[in-house]
């Protein structure tokens, strides 16, 4: 049956930033189609509070804390990952911060420094170890999680932009150099969605009623909404995909 080619049976998929938001509904939605998770966030706690609802679907859930902005964090990651599961088939790069909400010509070097840090590099090293392991493997898919402020300037968001900017050619050269050992990577780019770093934006009423009115659809996304595209991302029934961008914005960029 064509729906088999949407399982994800006894892969391993590692879900960054998978305590909250995106990442943890990618991280249930992998569960679901019955995927082993890694889930990682900086801090531990939250992390098994989501483990545990993932190991109530009948699947295996190892809780890891890593900044993966670090690279020694990022190597121990992977370290467990190897240890428990020998191998990674999935990784999804959803970490990701925005510590400066203004004008480019106002924020610091620390905070540029903070931003690349995470959202670039840490997506950038994550992605060098997952696809070592995949290459052994016989393949893989490498799903990063951009936004549509990669596209088009956003007011108040620039560097955060251009780090999304930077993470969507980071798919593409990763997809092209990695194409014929079989490691797909792609990006899935969403519009102005529930989740925490999107509060201010969606509770200001001055400035969400301007956001939205470039949305089609009128309204914002909720974190659930992004997994449908990152289980296809995932999944068999994309094998011929790869270096693609998958706009979930309610017809924001058409």
């Amino acid at each position: 049956m064509y729906a088999d080619k949407f399982r994800l049976d006894g892969k391993v998929a590692i879900v960054t930033g998978g305590s909250r938001g995106i990442g943890k509904e990618i991280a249930l939605g992998f569960a679901e189609q019955g995927a082993h998770l890694v889930i990682a966030a900086r801090k531990q706690e939250p992390l098994e509070a989501v483990a545990a609802e993932v190991r109530r679907l009948g699947v295996q859930c190892l809780p890891v804390a890593c900044h993966v902005g670090k690279p020694e964090q990022i190597r121990g990651l992977f370290e467990k990952v190897m240890e428990t599961h020998g191998r990674v088939d999935i990784l999804v790069n959803n970490a990701a911060t925005n510590p400066f909400f203004g004008p480019v010509m106002e924020m610091s070097e620390g905070l540029w420094d903070k931003t690349l840090e995470v959202n670039l590099k840490g997506a950038f090293l994550m992605s060098q170890a997952a696809a070592r392991i995949m290459m052994q493997k016989g393949g893989g898919s490498i799903i990063n999680i951009a936004s549509v402020a990669a596209f088009a300037a956003a007011p108040m968001q620039g560097v955060y932009g251009i780090t999304k900017a930077g993470l969507v050619m980071m798919t593409r050269v990763f997809a092209k150099e990695l194409a014929a050992a079989g490691v797909r990577v792609n990006a899935i780019c969403p519009t102005l969605t529930d989740t925490k770093f999107s509060q201010m934006l969606i509770e200001t009423k001055e400035i969400y009623e301007i956001a939205v009115q470039m949305i089609p659809m009128r309204r914002h996304a909720q974190p659930a909404e992004m997994v449908g595209a990152a289980i296809y991302l995932a999944s068999a029934a994309a094998s011929f995909v790869t270096g693609t961008c998958v706009t979930v914005d309610g017809g924001m960029t058409a």
